[in-house]
């Protein structure tokens, strides 16, 4: 994505990212990555909740994480074990989404050049 954001910073857009993670989490993680664009702090899931799109990770999972060294009370700053399905939206300067992808599988994100059409329909 970080490639694509000249390009849609010339389109006339910013790329916000929004994490669960607690503020200070989220801006480490920024830094750690060295992006280039806005993480935002979702603290409890409130607004991924508003848009439907949260889930509670089950105790196999919540295992898995913690054998993976993912301490995500911590870096979440509560015991919910809520993570939001990612998801991404192209919102016009009036508001309206205009465009939304949404993928139960974590894995599967939405293409940059996709994005980049969406804007440029705008």
């Amino acid at each position: 994505m970080q490639q694509s954001l000249p390009e849609i910073k010339s389109l006339g857009a910013e790329l916000v990212s929004i994490s669960p993670q607690l503020p200070d989490n989220s801006l480490s993680t920024a830094e750690k990555l060295a992006l280039e664009f806005e993480v935002l702090s979702d603290v409890g899931n409130k607004a991924a909740s508003d848009f439907g799109l949260v889930f509670k990770l089950s105790d196999t999972m919540q295992e898995i994480y913690r054998n993976f060294g993912i301490d995500l009370p911590t870096a979440n700053g509560d015991q919910s074990f809520e993570l939001p399905i990612p998801a991404t939206y192209v919102v016009a300067q009036n508001g309206i989404v205009a465009f939304a992808f949404i993928a139960a599988d974590y894995t599967t994100r939405l293409d940059p050049e996709t994005i980049i059409a969406e804007l440029r329909k705008l």
